[in-house]
């Protein structure tokens, strides 16, 4: 069943296009999604989609393609294109928007998804503060296999629009937890997680790094890279050679780098 909203001053789309401010997103709980990629991977990984705006043909084969009992708790909005781009974000306007609850995120719940393999691989993403970096780097993820992503003294939001479309929509696959650094590397000290620090001075190359044992790599913030409490028992600092004049690469791509290798090294053993 459709509602029909015709008009931009219609406090519905108000409030939308409200949900592009990140302080309105963590106060509301809640998030847009756009892109139809994207929203369908949001209906297979379950997140609870609250609103749908969009014209009905799609809302229709989104009905056919997931059953009609997925949108029963949904309000389902018929609009027009212009009100599409409107609170569809950018130029991006595939004729469906949708509003989702932000997930509820524990580290107890994290523990139980991401660490139940015997050999844990995961990420820790320290103060990253691109959004479209954290999605790429979740993207990377997701391909490479691994178990889950700590997202440590996070700066960028996981729900920020650029995010979910650099991700492809991998963020809600992904387990991951939020927590300050100290708790993250106190965090897998206790589970003997074996801590790989990417960093420009690391002692040891990547490609000599066993990541076949339960390890987290560690990746820093654009600018400063990881921060100082990164050593001690379980941690070893890793790098990437660079033969040019640049002494390191992007934080998105020296990711996608190691957690390949990792997925290289762990395929070898098989």
């Amino acid at each position: 069943m459709f509602t029909e909203i015709t008009s931009s001053s219609n406090l519905k789309i108000k409030e939308v296009i409200k949900l592009r401010d990140g302080k309105y997103r963590r106060r509301s709980g809640r998030f847009l999604i756009d892109g139809i990629r994207e929203i369908e991977r949001a209906f297979c990984c379950g997140l609870k989609i609250l609103e749908v705006f969009g014209n009905k043909e799609i809302i229709d084969g989104f009905s056919k393609k997931f059953g009609k009992e997925v949108l029963q708790a949904s309000m389902v909005y018929s609009v027009s294109d212009t009100l599409l781009e409107k609170i569809s974000f950018g130029n991006r306007n595939e004729g469906i928007v949708v509003v989702a609850e932000i997930p509820k995120e524990s580290a107890k719940l994290f523990e139980t998804t991401s660490c139940s393999v015997s050999v844990p691989l995961l990420a820790v993403l320290e103060s990253i503060e691109k959004p479209g970096n954290s999605g790429a780097i979740f993207r990377s993820a997701d391909g490479a296999g691994l178990d889950g992503i700590i997202v440590a003294d996070s700066v960028a939001d996981l729900y920020n629009p650029n995010t979910i479309r650099s991700s492809l929509g991998t963020v809600f696959q992904i387990p991951h937890a939020a927590m300050d650094s100290i708790t993250a590397l106190h965090w897998l000290q206790q589970h003997k997680i074996h801590c790989a620090v990417a960093r420009c001075d690391g002692t040891v190359p990547y490609t000599d790094y066993n990541f076949c044992q339960p390890t987290a790599i560690v990746l820093g913030n654009e600018a400063e890279g990881v921060s100082d409490i990164w050593y001690g028992n379980y941690v070893t600092t890793i790098s990437l050679p660079m033969h040019g004049i640049a002494d390191s690469l992007n934080v998105s791509n020296a990711a996608a780098i190691l957690f390949y290798e990792a997925h290289r090294q762990r395929m070898k053993r098989l």
